[in-house]
């Protein structure tokens, strides 16, 4: 099968580690939209998707693309999201091209989560009056290994950077990456975080409330935490407990959202650009 075929050429490309000067981090339920002009951003890249999905839009003509990491929250509200992020970027009529999509992530998980996600996400964008493209599809049977008998995803993450499309990992997942994780652990929504034109990253404003209770996690151990915090236990990436817990610290830390939203205004971000040295023109 061609598809089959596709997908295993793309999980044997080899894992490409990026560097952080110019990349912008997709977190869970996140998606952000970016130029070839962009002076800021030159890779956009998510990883960590184990039954999640990670979903690429990209205009061939003006290079406009967006990445969003889809957990099947509310999928049928997202893509339309994913969609306009491009085509708003792509209004220049001199720049004729097509929409191309790229999925990957999932694997054959025995809860079938990576399954459901796969069609809904096919489904919805079906449902689009654009014209769209399916280019890369690695996604749960497609995306699927056997390691020590135990059903893994193949490929966890990507990145795009001029076009190319390719399995990456990401040792910083910055800025505010505990920031972030709360936003999405409260429940919040599917949210863009990035306006190119100006190069800034925008967390927020988002809400929640103290809850104690959420200590409990601190003392459970690994087993534990996999088994009631995750989708896939067997699956998950070794860091993930650290990520749940310096998650849950950071939400003790900040038990209301107003302290880090004062007068429920967002958190921005932008690339430091190297300062000139002192005493020269």
């Amino acid at each position: 099968l061609p598809d089959f075929e596709n997908a295993r050429v793309f999980r044997s490309k080899p894992v490409v580690d990026v560097d952080p000067k110019c990349l912008l981090y997709i977190q869970q339920r996140e998606f952000a939209a970016t130029t070839p002009v962009d002076n800021s951003v030159t890779v956009l890249g998510s990883d960590d998707a184990t039954t999640c999905h990670l979903v690429l839009v990209r205009h061939t003509g003006s290079g406009a693309a967006c990445l969003a990491h889809c957990d099947g929250s509310s999928t049928w509200s997202e893509v339309p999201l994913i969609v306009k992020a491009v085509t708003s970027l792509s209004k220049d009529p001199a720049k004729e091209g097509r929409l191309e999509l790229h999925l990957v992530g999932g694997f054959d998980d025995e809860s079938k989560m990576s399954h459901k996600l796969s069609l809904s996400l096919l489904s919805a964008f079906q449902r689009q009056k654009e014209d769209i493209h399916l280019e890369t599809c690695c996604i749960t049977e497609m995306n699927d290994v056997l390691v020590d008998g135990a059903h893994r995803p193949g490929v966890h993450g990507i990145n795009i950077k001029t076009g190319e499309v390719f399995p990456a990992s990401f040792p910083h997942k910055g800025p505010a990456e505990e920031l972030r994780s709360a936003r999405t652990f409260t429940g919040g929504q599917m949210a863009d975080i990035y306006d190119s034109n100006k190069g800034v990253v925008k967390i927020g404003p988002c809400k929640w409330s103290p809850n104690l209770d959420i200590s409990f996690w601190l003392s459970q151990d690994d087993d534990t935490i996999l088994k009631y915090l995750s989708t896939s236990p067997t699956a998950e990436p070794p860091h993930f407990v650290q990520h749940i817990k310096s998650t849950i610290q950071f939400l003790l830390e900040h038990p209301s959202s107003d302290s880090v939203f004062p007068g429920g205004q967002p958190q921005y971000y932008r690339w430091e650009k190297p300062s000139p040295t002192p005493g020269r023109a």
